[in-house]
């Protein structure tokens, strides 16, 4: 594992121990845990075939819609299942929660089409949980 790396992985780590939507704070702990990263999970999605889709949500244009399957084609039932338990949601549940937000989150942690600096990274993801926070949830 490279310096960046570790740096991204320690700035999702301490992005995910705040708070705000719980499902959201288990998928950057996803991405921390993915070999590579944010750029490995954007990897997997090519290895799978996806990378189409993937790169429609880096790049700076619309986001492609991703289904529940294709979500479980690309993590793999095991790490769907492990995220819904983490949270108390079914794993077909989970599948289509995660459809919807993997694309935005993605897009929002690769601003201007690009992978994020390390540096920006923990600022990028205390304000992605803070956008997902569900009302009654945040610091009093």
């Amino acid at each position: 594992m490279g310096l960046l790396d570790d740096l991204e992985n320690k700035a999702i780590s301490s992005v995910t121990r705040g708070g705000g939507n719980p499902l959201v704070s288990q998928l950057l702990q996803m991405i921390q845990q993915q070999p590579g990263g944010l750029s490995g999970l954007v990897q997997n999605f090519h290895d799978k075939g996806l990378g189409g889709l993937v790169t429609s949500w880096v790049s700076t244009g619309q986001n492609l819609p991703i289904s529940a399957d294709q979500i479980q084609h690309v993590l793999g039932s095991t790490q769907v299942q492990e995220l819904a338990a983490k949270v108390g949601i079914s794993p077909e549940v989970a599948s289509s929660q995660l459809s919807q937000l993997l694309p935005t989150i993605v897009d929002k942690l690769t601003p201007n089409g690009q992978m994020p600096q390390s540096g920006n990274l923990m600022e990028m993801g205390m304000n992605l949980l803070k956008s997902f926070e569900t009302p009654g949830t945040g610091a009093a």
